[in-house]
């Protein structure tokens, strides 16, 4: 089983979100997140899950993180509620840690379910201004630079560039680093 983390954040701040929504718009960005977790079973929080539209959920595995276990999925079949992410250190498939900033900061300070690998997409243009609610990944992103080595190829599209980061001193499964970097090598092509 491997752990990844996807997240686009905002270059400098590190700012992942504001409220419920993106403080940007690019499709682009969008397109890699989907393609890249298409297919494989996505974590995130209730915040994050209730944020999305039904018809981007619909179909689609889902684990959310919800401590209160109050969250009232949208599709029973293939969404599943648990209350400690702790519980997913054994857990058999890949996972693919899809925010907020609560959930990768669980994920990046506890070491039974630290992703192996994080997809770094980092937006260098600018956010709308007078934005209020501002979620950074901070924490994460200290835990990031000390504790993983980033390949060296970096990867542009629409003032995004993303790096794949992997874990120091751990077995990275090979195929799963191999299919995230051939799509973000075709991607836009």
């Amino acid at each position: 089983m491997s752990i990844v983390a996807v997240w686009c954040r905002h270059k400098g701040d590190n700012i992942i979100g504001a409220g419920s929504g993106l403080p940007w718009k690019i499709p682009s960005d969008t397109r890699r997140f989907r393609n890249l977790t298409e297919g494989k079973i996505k974590v995130m929080g209730r915040r994050t899950y209730e944020g999305m539209p039904q018809k981007v959920l619909m179909g689609r595995k889902m684990i959310v993180l919800d401590i209160e276990n109050s969250c009232d999925v949208f599709d029973k079949e293939n969404h599943i509620v648990l209350d400690n992410a702790d519980k997913l250190k054994d857990y058999p498939e890949d996972l693919y840690i899809s925010g907020g900033a609560s959930v990768y900061a669980k994920f990046f300070t506890t070491p039974a379910i630290m992703p192996d690998i994080v997809v770094d997409c980092v937006y260098q243009g600018e956010i709308a201004p007078n934005l209020t609610d501002l979620i950074n990944v901070n924490a994460s992103v200290e835990v990031l630079e000390k504790k993983y080595f980033a390949l060296p190829q970096k990867f542009e599209l629409d003032n995004v560039i993303t790096t794949v980061w992997l874990k120091k001193g751990d077995f990275v499964e090979q195929s799963v680093v191999k299919n995230i970097l051939e799509y973000l090598e075709t991607e836009g092509k």
